[in-house]
């Protein structure tokens, strides 16, 4: 058997040197992305190619297992990340062949013809569901491709969304990284939940009014400060209530739907006085307003065929995040999870990252097909093409056809992936993480930036929490904080980063057809995405100190 590699985390002496050697992929990716006008496959290709000659040529990593975590990684990115993205945007294509789509869009534009409320009633209440739900990449899949089909630009379909997909992502698919970050940290599981649940709620309560003010200023947000107020705070109630006396698994699930009810039935009373739509709408507003308020109302019942797809959705991928359901369907195709050769069990963490002498790091892939989120997908999507009057000949071309135009995509997030794998395997994710434990006294404010910079790297609030949960711990241990407070902190805080990693951009892009403006949409994003990460830094550092009576 092959020797363990150790991580080595500072392989030129120098703590300075090698943070600033480990953060070159990520600066790569990202300022190739931004400002290089570079598209995302280059980026992605680049950074990967830089994160690969970091990890054998500076820190020793062996070769082999350098190449194993890049096909991992990419493997990942295809299934199961890949895979929810090429189900929802195949069930979006068949609403779009069938006429679905339009008679959604007249019954949202009839609910409200403001684009700002149309963008809390899918971005983020139907988008909160979603991520309790499935997650990884569905919510903003999704939603930004309803934005797109209710008239926004598709630019600000693609932005709204990430914007939206922060607060609810640390209790995502039924709270696994509330529940990932218990196993990893030792942590209660219940006492992370009560505190991401007095931690998240604040911010609840502001990203809906922040939407609204990225979409029309200030002005726009006095507007329609009513149903903004009763969509923050419904959410909010929810998600304090949930996450303090049940746990974690349905926070989002029921925080989602209960906001949307509220949200919908406070606009049976309450309407802007103006009607707000962004001036590029694909819709313009006097079509919108003709639509609305002259042309006879589509029938309930057809209405509610339209909808019907993605009720089947929500029930799907409701059904499918289950624990007994993955289960009954992982025992049904029981194909045994795949060991990664010459990477699972090769490399290990070492202190200060663990607390143990060496954490062996595993590499194991599981191709659970079935229970897989998005197999739920394609199953409600399957049971759409009957309902939508499809024929299952042009149902299968329209697979075909969404394949070839998702392809470049999908292979950009499989690069993606890749850096991200090989960045976590090498080790250099935790020398960039070990820059921040050096901010002493002011860490209770750096914690939250810890998690923010691991979902950038990685996508997820989940592997952020697996992959700095440890070293969280260890480091607050040292300062004398409450490592209570600085593991959840890397769950609440990473939430931040999800509107700024490369794979969530490239799905939101793909999935409004703006290909190719990855760049310009990282450039929207990421002031907001800094700000609210540093919010939470604020409170966080307050709960260490003034606050501390708001830690279980």
């Amino acid at each position: 058997m092959d020797a363990v590699w150790l991580h080595v985390y500072d392989p030129f002496g120098s703590m300075l040197l090698s943070t600033l050697v480990a953060v070159l992929p990520l600066a790569v990716l990202l300022g190739l992305l931004a400002f290089a006008g570079w598209s995302a496959a280059r980026a992605a290709a680049a950074g990967l190619a830089t994160a690969f000659a970091i990890a054998i040529g500076v820190v020793g990593m062996p070769a082999d297992a350098a190449a194993a975590a890049a096909a991992y990684g990419a493997a990942f990115g295809l299934f199961p990340i890949g895979w929810i993205i090429l189900a929802a945007m195949f069930l979006y294509a068949l609403s779009v062949e069938a006429g679905a789509l339009d008679v959604m869009q007249r019954s949202v534009i009839r609910l409200s013809a403001d684009h700002r409320v149309q963008a809390l009633l899918i971005a983020f209440c139907f988008g909160a569901f979603l991520e309790g739900a499935a997650g990884f990449g569905a919510p903003v899949a999704i939603t930004a491709a309803l934005l797109a089909a209710t008239g926004f630009p598709a630019f600000e379909a693609a932005c709204i969304a990430l914007l939206a997909n922060t607060a609810p992502v640390a209790f995502g698919a039924l709270g696994t990284p509330i529940i990932t970050l218990a196993k990893v940290t030792g942590l209660e599981e219940h006492a992370i939940s009560a505190l991401a649940g007095r931690q998240l709620p604040f911010f609840s309560l502001i990203v809906p009014a922040w939407m609204v003010i990225a979409m029309s200023g200030w002005r726009g947000l006095i507007g329609v400060w009513p149903v903004v107020a009763v969509c923050g705070v419904s959410f909010a109630s929810i998600q304090f209530a949930l996450a303090n006396f049940v746990g974690p698994s349905l926070v989002d699930v029921v925080g989602g739907i209960a906001s949307l009810a509220c949200v919908a039935t406070f606009l049976q009373f309450w309407q802007p006085a103006t009607p707000w739509r962004h001036a590029h709408a694909t819709v313009p507003p006097s079509s919108a307003e003709t639509s609305a308020s002259e042309k006879a109302p589509d029938p309930a019942g057809r209405i509610a065929w339209a909808w019907m797809p993605w009720v089947f959705l929500s029930l799907a991928v409701f059904c499918w995040g289950l624990p007994p359901v993955k289960q009954t369907l992982d025992r049904l195709a029981p194909l045994p999870e795949i060991s990664v050769p010459r990477l699972d069990g090769r490399v290990a963490k070492v202190p200060p990252a663990t607390l143990e002498e060496r954490e062996i790091e595993r590499a194991v892939y599981r191709f659970n097909y079935l229970s897989a989120a998005g197999t739920g997908i394609a199953v409600a999507a399957i049971v759409s093409v009957p309902w939508l009057g499809i024929s299952w000949l042009r149902a299968g071309s329209l697979f075909l056809a969404t394949l070839r135009r998702l392809f470049p995509s999908l292979a950009t997030i499989a690069a993606m992936l890749a850096l991200a794998f090989v960045t976590r395997y090498s080790g250099t994710d935790v020398t960039l993480g070990l820059a921040l434990t050096t901010t002493g006294p002011a860490y209770a404010f750096f914690a939250p930036l810890l998690g923010w910079l691991g979902v950038a790297l990685t996508g997820s609030d989940t592997s952020s929490n697996a992959m700095f949960g440890s070293l969280q711990r260890v480091t607050a241990e040292q300062l004398g904080l409450n490592p209570l407070l600085t593991c959840t902190a890397n769950s609440t805080g990473g939430v931040m980063g999800k509107m700024i990693d490369a794979q969530s951009i490239v799905v939101s892009a793909t999935a409004t057809g703006v290909a190719r403006q990855e760049g310009a949409i990282l450039r929207r994003v990421f002031p907001h995405s800094l700000a609210l990460a540093a919010l939470m830094g604020v409170l966080v550092w307050l709960q260490a100190g003034p606050l501390a009576w708001m830690v279980p």
